[in-house]
């Protein structure tokens, strides 16, 4: 699967937040979004708003592609009731999210290099996919070899982040349990997700 390798200071200015949650907050020196002058802001049209959307939440997984984002939207299309809820649980369900928001990684960044470099196992097997779709009930655990790794503690330890209430986390045992499918409301999404406009701009492409 491909990998981000942008500037990701860069993405956080141009929506002016800590979108990936990094410890150095990158708006701290450069607070304006990029661009000369900081790049005044025009009034946007509805496919660029539409289109803005689409960018924070695909930021916020990971810098996920066009593509993904397709495929997930006409998964979502295909299940009976909110398109845009289903949307948002395949999303929060993958590999890497879950094990971000166990606080395994510091950053979803980090979460994808766990579960590329085959660190983290799913009952009891080492799955290395990061878009392995995670069910209730399945226990994600890092590999014994690998619980001794600074940045694996050092995340666990971070007083900042909460683990969200559909996760169950046990600091003990280095691994945590999807307990039930989450919705939007209670996904902790550092910037406000507008779902219905990222629907219907996908809608008119797929």
């Amino acid at each position: 699967m491909a990998r981000y390798t942008g500037n990701k200071n860069r993405v956080a200015r141009r929506f002016g937040v800590n979108i990936f949650g990094r410890l150095r907050n990158p708006l701290l020196h450069k607070p304006n979004p990029p661009g000369v002058h900081g790049a005044r802001r025009r009034k946007k049209s509805d496919y660029g708003l539409q289109l803005e959307e689409k960018q924070k939440l695909k930021a916020i997984y990971g810098m996920l592609s066009e593509k993904q984002l397709v495929r997930y939207f006409k998964d979502a299309l295909r299940l009976k009731g909110n398109t845009a809820n289903h949307l948002a649980q395949m999303l929060e369900c993958r590999l890497d999210t879950v094990v971000y928001r166990l606080k395994l990684a510091a950053t979803i960044f980090g979460a994808h290099q766990l579960v590329s470099h085959g660190h983290i196992l799913v009952d009891g097997k080492k799955v290395d996919r990061r878009s392995f779709k995670v069910r209730p009930g399945m226990v994600i655990s890092v590999k014994e070899k690998s619980r001794k790794m600074k940045a694996i503690n050092e995340s666990l330890d971070l007083p900042t982040r909460n683990v969200p209430e559909y996760l169950s986390l046990d600091r003990d045992n280095f691994s945590g349990q999807l307990t039930s499918l989450p919705l939007p409301e209670q996904m902790p999404w550092p910037i406000e997700i507008k779902l219905s406009e990222i629907c219907d701009s996908l809608a008119h492409t797929t």
